[in-house]
């Protein structure tokens, strides 16, 4: 065998340690089929189920559509993941029609900087992720700007929300206006909605909250799991996460987060925004077909983790259905490692740069059309 394939071999079986780990993890996620993921109890909180233009402030589909169509248009060759516009974004239902209003790809006046609080698990697997600052680097070159804040990956939202808190009193602020966007990915999401409702010194920094594929409803995959499997993710080669308070399983289960909503009132004077991830069956990786398929038990329309439903806050303003999976909004895999992502994650590809500068460039101009 040559010295060159041998090296090759090696390569390959490390990069592909971790994926199989994540593999086992998401297998005994998902536990066995014959247990419903949504069982029967009379012990729930009543719960109806309308269209999303009834419980959204508004559906602004049609003007994110314009704005994300202009910003790939501009970005085609300057940024990763190129994708034509009609595929980045799903048709659901009958969106609105745009406004027809000239889309600004200039210098941003207000500023914004995304605070973004990554899901369950996260500083378990970043350092093996490897995840280079592009996002940041893009949409610095337009006056915007983003921090991610380091959650602990397996603890409850309540812990979370009070280091989100923590976080944001502790960054540096100039000006009058507030200036951050809260965007939570999966379980970041929760995390963000408890912050924002128990520490209200933290709101006149706050302009926008934003669910990037949040479980906001919960996901029933984590009704048919432990907290115990979850921790699997402590023994992630790198992972530097630890136990913390136990209590993410509990924070993603619906019941969970359907009895906070009925607890707790969203404060006023804070834009939200909902932005779902809505892919089409084919674009699925191949790691997360086994969990799109066991949710798919109570709802075909899902991203392999959550529903397209559970994604959304209520009241807020329907941003877009995104046709990517829940890895490929936010977790860049075959950026990095390119043989994981030719055999486990084949769908990771997804404009995350584009898409990220045409949602501040949307929250933008939505925060002085509402005078915020």
């Amino acid at each position: 065998m040559s010295n060159v394939y041998s090296k090759r071999l090696l390569t390959e079986h490390h990069q592909l340690f971790p994926g199989l780990l994540t593999a086992v993890a998401i297998l005994i996620l998902s536990g066995c089929a014959s247990k419903p993921l949504m069982p029967y109890t009379t012990d729930t909180t009543p719960l109806v189920l309308v269209p999303a233009v009834q419980s959204a402030e508004q559906d602004k589909r049609g003007r994110f559509r314009e704005i994300f169509c202009e910003v790939l248009k501009a970005r085609e060759g300057s940024v990763p993941d190129y994708r034509p516009c009609d595929e980045a974004l799903t048709t659901v239902g009958n969106e609105p029609p745009g406004t027809g209003e000239p889309v600004n790809l200039g210098q941003s006046q207000r500023r914004l900087v995304t605070f973004f609080v990554p899901g369950v698990g996260w500083d378990c697997f970043s350092n093996w992720l490897d995840m280079q600052d592009t996002i940041p680097t893009h949409i610095r070159q337009f006056g915007y700007d983003m921090v991610t804040l380091d959650v602990d990956g397996l603890s409850s939202s309540t812990s979370n929300a009070e280091m989100i808190r923590d976080a944001i009193l502790a960054m540096p602020h100039e000006g009058t206006q507030p200036d951050l966007v809260l965007v939570g990915y999966s379980k970041g999401a929760p995390d963000i909605l408890e912050a924002i409702v128990n520490y209200p010194e933290i709101h006149d920094r706050v302009a926008a909250v934003v669910s990037a594929a949040g479980s906001v409803g919960g996901s029933p995959l984590a009704n048919d799991a432990e907290q115990s499997d979850l921790d699997m993710l402590q023994h992630f080669p790198g992972a530097e996460c630890t136990a913390g308070d136990g209590g993410g399983l509990n924070s993603m289960r619906p019941d969970t987060r359907k009895a906070w909503f009925a607890e707790n009132t969203l404060p006023e004077g804070i834009n939200y925004y909902s932005l779902s991830t809505f892919p089409e069956p084919e674009r699925i990786s191949s790691i997360l077909r086994g969990t799109y398929k066991k949710l798919g038990k109570v709802d075909a329309r899902n991203d392999s983790q959550v529903i397209f439903y559970d994604q959304f806050i209520p009241g807020s303003t329907l941003v877009a259905y995104l046709n990517a999976d829940h890895w490929a909004l936010a977790v860049p895999i075959a950026r990095t490692h390119d043989i994981v992502g030719e055999i486990l994650v084949d769908k990771n590809d997804y404009p995350r740069e584009a898409l990220h500068e045409a949602l501040l460039r949307f929250i933008e101009e939505d925060l002085q059309d509402t005078g915020q």
